[in-house]
């Protein structure tokens, strides 16, 4: 049965306020630099919006789907099989590396849902190192709490944004003064692969070029939805739209403009915020005080592993010590590129992370929800 919602005139001005507020402070914060502005403004915005009018019944669904999908892409087009061929030589180390950070961080996940009574799944998503947006986007589909997940993942990612580079260059000689680039936040500084065939805004003669290929990843998009909604994809919405641009990116290599990363942030942030409920106040606070000593431990721990990827492999320490931190792709790319560390190496090892990270994290959500769901039918 289809709930239908009707929206008066009020519900239709507190919308429009909404989205114009949250459009505005975004601009004036991304013009001062602020870390994920795009994303953390509209959903603090929508926050605050939602205290003092209340929960909005009428905020379109349709909102946050597009803005998962435009993050997914965003995403794909991240990756590349250069990548994954210049990591062959370390790749049975960087795994383990990988394994390592994991385990470290589903003890963290446990932890967070034993001291902090955050239900698993939300606990587990929320302490997965890397791709913070994504996880976000994917939170409520998994059935986890998308406000939860959000606060702990932007806990994770500004703690290691500002903690790291300045750990790193100050154990190299060299300061760094700043505003840290959080994860995600800027695409520009992501993977951009080499091509001829280029979606771009600012080139009038490739107009019809950007019109097809738009529309070929739209369609691309659709049907991967559905075919994932055939064979119950888990998080279909979100991996659907990823695998499918994955592969087609691949073949045809693109350029999504910046502009279109923020707009999914900007919707996705909108769609997490008009959710937010003031009973999950007390339960954060605490949650945020476990996770900022848990992110601080896992920190540590990462400079241990990238220590020993860098005996093992015989790479150079600071890149080893960049490329193993618990996220922060972007920060940690900008990082060694003014120290003059190997800026390629970092980003071919965040973004291996990440893949397995996008890949893997719903399956393990799934798990647990099946897990835990017998628990509170017992209850």
């Amino acid at each position: 049965m289809t709930k239908t919602l009707t929206i008066d005139n009020g519900e239709i001005f507190a919308l429009c306020s909404l989205f114009l507020l949250a459009l505005i402070f975004s601009f004036i914060f991304d013009y001062l630099h602020f870390p994920v502005a795009w994303f953390l403004v509209p959903l603090l915005v929508a926050i605050i919006f939602s205290i003092v009018k209340g929960k909005i019944e009428s905020f379109p669904h349709s909102v946050g789907v597009v803005g998962q999908g435009m993050i997914a892409v965003v995403t794909a087009s991240h990756f590349s099989l250069d990548s994954l061929i210049n990591a062959q030589n370390y790749l049975f180390p960087l795994l383990g590396a990988i394994f390592i950070t994991g385990i470290f961080s589903l003890l963290n996940g446990f932890l967070l849902c034993k001291i902090a009574k955050i239900d698993p799944c939300s606990s587990f998503l929320g302490s997965i190192p890397g791709a913070g947006s994504s996880l976000v986007a994917m939170s409520e589909e998994m059935g986890a709490d998308a406000i939860a997940v959000t606060v702990l993942q932007y806990v994770r990612i500004l703690l290691v944004s500002l903690i790291v580079p300045n750990i790193v260059a100050f154990y190299f000689s060299t300061p760094i003064l700043a505003t840290p680039i959080v994860e995600s936040c800027n695409p520009e500084l992501c993977f951009t692969p080499t091509n001829n065939l280029l979606i771009t805004a600012d080139l009038p003669t490739s107009l019809l070029t950007a019109i097809l290929k738009t529309l070929l990843i739209i369609g691309t998009v659709t049907i991967a939805i559905q075919v994932g909604k055939l064979i119950k994809l888990p998080s279909n919405l979100f991996l659907a739209p990823f695998f499918s641009c994955l592969l087609l990116f691949w073949f045809i290599p693109t350029t999504i403009p910046p502009t279109i990363f923020s707009i999914g942030l900007f919707f996705l942030g909108l769609s997490t915020g008009v959710k937010f409920d003031l009973k999950i106040i007390n339960k954060l606070l605490k949650a945020v005080l476990v996770e900022t000593v848990l992110v601080i431990l896992l920190i540590i721990i990462c400079f241990l592993i990238g220590y020993e990827f860098h005996q093992i492999t015989g790479l150079d320490l600071m890149s080893c010590l960049l490329g193993t931190t618990p996220g922060g792709l972007n920060t940690m790319t900008a990082t060694a590129l003014e120290l003059g560390g190997d800026s390629g190496m970092v980003l071919t090892m965040q973004m291996i992370r990440m893949f397995f990270i996008l890949t893997l994290s719903p399956f393990f959500a799934g798990t647990i929800l099946q897990m835990d769901y017998p628990h509170h039918e017992g209850n």
